[in-house]
Formats: C-alpha cells, structure tokens, sequence
C-alpha cells in the first residue's frame, strides 16, 4: 500500500522553508502531492499557473513528488485523491494555535485525516513568503530566500524603480 501525503498551500511565492518541508515529506511518504490552492477570493501575487510553475521548477529532482491545484475545502480534494495524511509546516509557537485549529476542524470534517506537522531547517524557521514578497517589492535581494528561479519571477513582478 502506497503511503500518500498531500503538503497544500498557496506558494505564494515558494520559498526554501517550504522546499525543506517538500523534500522532508519526500523522505518519509512514498508518494506527495503539492496542493497549490486556487482561492479566488484571496488577493495573491502570483497567479495560479504561475505559483504552479514555480512549484513544478523546483522539485524535478523529486520523483515522488507531484504538483496539482485545488480549490474549494481540502478535505474534499483529499477524498478524491484517496489521502489520508496532511502535511503541515510550523516554523514558531505561534503558529501552532491556528494549525491545532485547522487540523481539528479537517479531522472533524474527515474522520480519516491524520494531520503530520513538520518542522523546517533552524534556518527557515523565520521565513515566510509575505516576508520574501516585501523584500523583494524594496529592491532587495531574496537569493537566500527562495530558488533562483523563483526569484528572477520576483525581480520580473517586482521591477526596481
């Protein structure tokens, strides 16, 4: 029985925390999905297929890893897909209130989910990708932050004046 995992978000845009959690969970499931969500009522920076591509560009490296987009609960998806594992990254203290939340509210609306929270690198614990998309809206540089790819996206949506 293969053991699948699907690791959502918004990857708005991807950084290398979220890589270290990607390639974390491609070390302990056989199988990942990178759920890309599609909420249209959330204002991101980066549209759907571009968050996608920018995803997909990053882990070619990965064989059992694939990337694909939802939209609506994610407990739905999960069920289509036939996964019983979420994958949760916590990077401070603080974020374990709203993800303790969140995975009790997915557990009661799909008794067969186990959340798994892991935790990313020391050196990712503070990066998040709003973070990186005000950085980069300054003018400074987010080599450190995200792959070079994501950030020649990021240089392109965010020209220097």
């Amino acid at each position: 029985m293969s053991r699948l995992a699907v690791y959502p978000g918004s990857f708005d845009p991807l950084t290398r925390g979220h890589l270290d959690i990607i390639h974390r969970t491609a070390r302990i499931f056989d199988a990942v999905i990178v759920a890309v969500s599609n909420n249209p009522t959330k204002k991101h920076t980066f549209s759907v297929s571009e968050r996608l591509d920018m995803v997909e560009s990053s882990i070619r490296d990965l064989p059992n890893v694939d990337v694909d987009t939802f939209s609506g609960l994610l407990v739905d998806y999960m069920r289509v897909k036939k996964a019983h594992v979420l994958i949760r990254g916590l990077r401070v203290v603080s974020d374990m209130d709203y993800e303790f939340q969140l995975a009790s509210f997915n557990r009661r609306l799909y008794k067969e989910v186990e959340t798994v929270f892991l935790m990313p690198d020391d050196q990712y614990t503070y990066l998040a990708a709003s973070m990186v998309k005000e950085v980069a809206r300054l003018g400074a540089p987010v080599d450190a932050f995200v792959t070079p790819y994501v950030g020649r996206r990021l240089k392109r949506r965010f020209p220097r004046k």
